[in-house]
Formats: structure tokens, C-alpha cells, sequence
């Protein structure tokens, strides 16, 4: 009798925080900036980019409209894009200048600034499902390479040979960056993702994945996992997934910077977003960053030719697009 009251009570206390809690939710994910323009992409190419991110936007509003936490919905949104061999991170990862896949993620969360991170990883399947583990389970921030295996593998995370994440397209772009390297000629790196969440909680919380940059050398890691610069989330501010050259988000600090712009100069977080892309130029770095405030006002800025990006509100208002005219 006690135990089904026990029952009882934590059914009702659980309906009755749920029902408390606010209602509005929204996520924004992004796939990568880069080099893109519609006349040298396919019709047929763009709905496939643009059928994924749908995919990956309702199964974030399913969860939110159903009381997942902000965590739960960027981690699953995240290993929908990772799955994927359009994007940069986990099947379509870029390779190394060596012919192999290295893998990093990244989450946050807005409510205690509990992060997680793993950087130079070749074997787990999903590499944000790491980074959470990394976050809840361990007393660390960020784990690399070999350790961060080990770590994962003690976990019960799926592991997977290298060779899962080979995809054709990417090795004739290794191989094509290789030659344009040999001449001398500027190459484009893309496909990162992201996603911010705010739930129905009034928590956000922010995750990064990637492959990282086309024939990169001696174990180059760049922003995406690295807390403060490809990722950040405080409820005080806002959530924020960043895509681009790596090594100008890391020297700005921008994910933070971001956050910082919004508490101590009061800027919304599309004046923050806007601000710290023309720094980024005017350092001479390309790339975009997505970001949502508790509020779940939304921002995408980038400084090149497209981004595949979107967002989706309680509301019911909804984009998905690829280039910068859209």
C-alpha cells in the first residue's frame, strides 16, 4: 500500500512540475558553413541537405513538446546529423592527411555549466553521446584520443572500426585538397553541426560535432571541442554551436564572448551573434554560429556563401535554408 503511494506521489509530482513548467520550447541546428552557391548545387542535392535537417528539427520538436530535457534533444538531434554522410561529424567525417577519420564533440549545459568533451577520437559511432558521458559521468571536461576510447568504451558506447566512417566523397576530397595544397590553391573546408536547445524547462543547452578540417596534420584539434570557443550555453545568456575555421574561433573565444557580449554590454543575442562574426572577418576567418536565448530568440550569422541551418519554435515558426541569399 505505502509503495503504491509512493508511486502515486512521484507520478503526480513529476505531472505536476511538468505542467508548471513554461511551455515555450525552440531548437536551431546548423550542418556546417562554407563555400556554397545555388548554381553549383543541384536541386536534387539541396532538398537532400535540406529533408535531413527536417528530419533532424522534428525529432527535436517531438521530444521538446513531450518534456525531454534541452540535453537529451541536442544529443539525439546531434546523432541524427551524425549518421549522416551529407555533414562533417561521425559517417561523413573529413579525413586526415594520414587517410583516417578523427572525430570531436562537444555539449553544454545552460543551467550549471556542466560541459563535456572528446577530441581526436577514431572509433565511437557517436561522438556527442561521448561528450555527454564525459559531462555526467566523469570528473573531467575533456578527454582525446586513445583515453577518450578507453573512457567511452567503459561506458558501454558503441564502438566502430575506423573504416565505418569512410565515405567516397570525402577521400576525393582529401585527395583533391592534397593536390590544391601541392599548388598552393585555397581550400574549403565544411559540414560541422550543431544544435541549441531551450526546453520546457527554461534550460538550454548547446552541442558541437565534427570531423574537423580536410587533411589536417599532427593531431590538429580545432574549436568544436573546446568549451568557450566552438560551444557554449548559460541560461544568464544563451545557448551557441559554432561552424568554420577553427583555429580564429579558438583565439576569440568566440562561443563565450558571445555569452559575455550579452551580460556585461546588454547586446540581444542577434546584435552578440552579428558582432562577433565581424570580428571573426576581420581577423580573416570564415564560418557561422547558431544561438538561442531563454527566451528563444533565435540567431544565424555566418560570413560565407551559405550554411545549412535551422530552427523551429513552439510557436510554430519554422526555417530551414542553405544560402546566404535565402
Amino acid at each position: 500500500m505505502i509503495f503504491r503511494f509512493l508511486i502515486a506521489a512521484t507520478v503526480l509530482l513529476i505531472t505536476s512540475e511538468f505542467a508548471a513548467a513554461q511551455q515555450d520550447y525552440a531548437i536551431v541546428i546548423h550542418g556546417g558553413a562554407g563555400v556554397m552557391s545555388k548554381a553549383a548545387m543541384s536541386e536534387e542535392r539541396q532538398a537532400e541537405y535540406k529533408l535531413k535537417l527536417e528530419e533532424a528539427l522534428n525529432l527535436g520538436e517531438t521530444m521538446l513538446k513531450n518534456g525531454a530535457t534541452s540535453t537529451e534533444t541536442v544529443v539525439e538531434v546531434i546523432k541524427i546529423l551524425e549518421n549522416s554522410p551529407l555533414f562533417n561529424a561521425g559517417k561523413g567525417a573529413v579525413f586526415t592527411a594520414a587517410g583516417e577519420n578523427e572525430l570531436d564533440a562537444s555539449i553544454m549545459e545552460g543551467k550549471n555549466l556542466n560541459a563535456g568533451a572528446i577530441a581526436g577520437v577514431k572509433d565511437i559511432k557517436n561522438p556527442i553521446e561521448a561528450a555527454r558521458t564525459v559531462m555526467e559521468k566523469s570528473e573531467h571536461v575533456l578527454l582525446s584520443g586513445k583515453g577518450a576510447s578507453e573512457f567511452a568504451k567503459e561506458q558501454g558506447l558503441e564502438i566502430v572500426k575506423n573504416k565505418y566512417f569512410f565515405t567516397s566523397s570525402r577521400y576525393e576530397s582529401l585527395q583533391r585538397i592534397q593536390q590544391q595544397e601541392r599548388e598552393r590553391t585555397p581550400s574549403d573546408n565544411s559540414g560541422t553541426v550543431g544544435c541549441v536547445a531551450l526546453d520546457v524547462y527554461g534550460n538550454l543547452c548547446a552541442g558541437t560535432s565534427t570531423g574537423g578540417m580536410t587533411n589536417k596534420k599532427y593531431g590538429r584539434i580545432g574549436d568544436s571541442p573546446v568549451i568557450g570557443a566552438g560551444n557554449y550555453a548559460d541560461n544568464k545568456t544563451c545557448a551557441v554551436s559554432c561552424t568554420g575555421h577553427g583555429e580564429y574561433y579558438i583565439r576569440l573565444g568566440f562561443a563565450r564572448d558571445i555569452a559575455a557580449l550579452m551580460e556585461y554590454k546588454n547586446l540581444s543575442v542577434e546584435e552578440a551573434c552579428a558582432e562577433e562574426i565581424r570580428k571573426l572577418g576581420e581577423l580573416g576567418g570564415t564560418g557561422g554560429v547558431i544561438a538561442l536565448d531563454a527566451k528563444g530568440n533565435v540567431s544565424m550569422e555566418f560570413n560565407t556563401g551559405g550554411m545549412f541551418r535551422g530552427y523551429l519554435k513552439s510557436s510554430g515558426e519554422k526555417e530551414i535554408a542553405i544560402f546566404a541569399e535565402e
